[in-house]
């Protein structure tokens, strides 16, 4: 085992053993039927310094690399889908953090002592119908003499919504119409004029809570703000950051997805025993070649996601390809992750289709993958252009 490899291991053993992923999975059914928050996930994580991963030495954490919180995180969906996708919106911010002071920007050094502090993170990006999301904004964001802001809008899956304490958030500052701003920053969850919305019962990831936040007239403090970027394609390390632990840590997610559903449903062709061949179904041609095929789909994904990690920690300048590789990775691994859990059901036959079946709640929850941005459609024009226009 190479140095690499025993170095995941141990992290594994450290953060996520066996026996605490085996709660995490016990729990994650209740938390899907009961349609509620995964507390006791979260107490235990906590505990273990799960949401302290990013934070660097010097500010008391382990200061893990993307590459390595990766590799916990599909390790963790392996249990617990809904807990990983949401606790991934925490962990986004502060690596974001780190990202920024990996590269010599120390502005959000902050949001490490506030995680040390026990502070939690969540991420207030995504709104109705902007399919611009980072490029623009439909939240006002009217600029104050203090240097502040006051934003107005409605902020849409916003993980963690019974627990987060900080909220990274953008509005756009239309102030000077020719020239419109976003501005981002930080927002506090005791602000006045910040309402979480009780609406939560949807199809998968459902422990994740990850219910709309509306804005009225809420105040950001002006040393709260961070960036203030032109509307529209205009590079920022901020951003750049935001994207790239988004779009890798949210496909670390749907690849621990698929790795469960394959393993459940080579267990569920060796469990079924077919009458016409006096055999189980793990020796039957056709079952062994669907359960193949999302192997194979399946192995490209834990690679892609290696690879663009460690480049991504290494300091690597992939230019104006980064977003094309980015956002791949995350659209092959949810689509990856819907093709295992489906070619898994098949292989479990009814049982699997059983409400209280693992793989029926592994089949939602891999479907959430379709709504994150951008989506397939969304991203095609970009890979087009990529080869296409000069």
């Amino acid at each position: 085992m190479t140095d690499r490899l025993t170095r995941h291991a141990e992290l594994a053993e450290q953060y996520l053993p066996d026996e605490l992923l085996e709660r995490f999975r016990e729990r994650a059914a209740v938390y899907d039927l009961e349609n509620r928050f995964f507390d006791e996930d979260l107490a235990e994580l906590t505990e273990r310094g799960y949401l302290l991963l990013f934070v660097p030495e010097a500010h008391g954490g382990p200061g893990l690399s993307l590459d390595e919180v990766s590799h916990l995180q599909q390790r963790l969906a392996t249990a617990a889908p809904a807990t990983a996708l949401a606790v991934n919106m925490h962990l986004m911010c502060t690596g974001v953090a780190k990202a920024l002071a990996d590269r010599g920007d120390h502005s959000l050094d902050g949001v490490f002592t506030e995680a040390m502090a026990g502070e939690i993170f969540a991420f207030g990006i995504s709104e109705p119908s902007n399919d611009w999301v980072m490029q623009d904004s439909k939240t006002a964001a009217v600029p104050q003499p203090d240097g502040g802001y006051i934003l107005s809008g409605v902020k849409i899956f916003t993980s963690l919504s019974p627990v987060w304490t900080r909220l990274i958030t953008h509005g756009r500052d239309d102030t000077d119409p020719e020239n419109p701003m976003l501005v981002y920053g930080f927002l506090e969850r005791g602000a006045e004029g910040i309402t979480v919305s009780d609406q939560w019962d949807v199809m998968g990831m459902r422990a994740s809570q990850s219910r709309a936040t509306i804005l009225t007239d809420v105040r950001m403090r002006p040393e709260r703000v961070n960036r203030r970027i032109a509307v529209g394609r205009v590079p920022d390390l901020l951003t750049f950051a935001i994207t790239s632990k988004f779009q890798l840590l949210i496909g670390s997610v749907y690849a621990g997805v698929a790795r469960r559903a394959l393993d459940l449903g080579a267990a569920g062709l060796k469990k079924r025993r077919s009458a016409k061949a006096g055999a189980t179904y793990a020796e039957v041609p056709e079952s062994r070649t669907r359960l193949a095929d999302a192997h194979l789909d399946y192995l490209a994904v834990p690679a892609q996601l290696e690879a663009y990690c460690r480049d991504f920690d290494e300091l690597l300048d992939h230019g104006a390809r980064w977003p094309l590789l980015l956002v791949s990775a995350r659209l092959n691994a949810s689509t990856a992750a819907r093709r295992a859990a489906e070619a898994a059901l098949m292989c479990t036959s009814g049982s699997g289709f059983d409400n209280g079946h693992e793989l029926s709640r592994l089949y939602r929850d891999a479907a959430a993958g379709l709504f994150h941005p951008p989506s397939a459609d969304a991203a095609r024009p970009m890979f087009a252009a990529a080869l296409l226009d000069d």
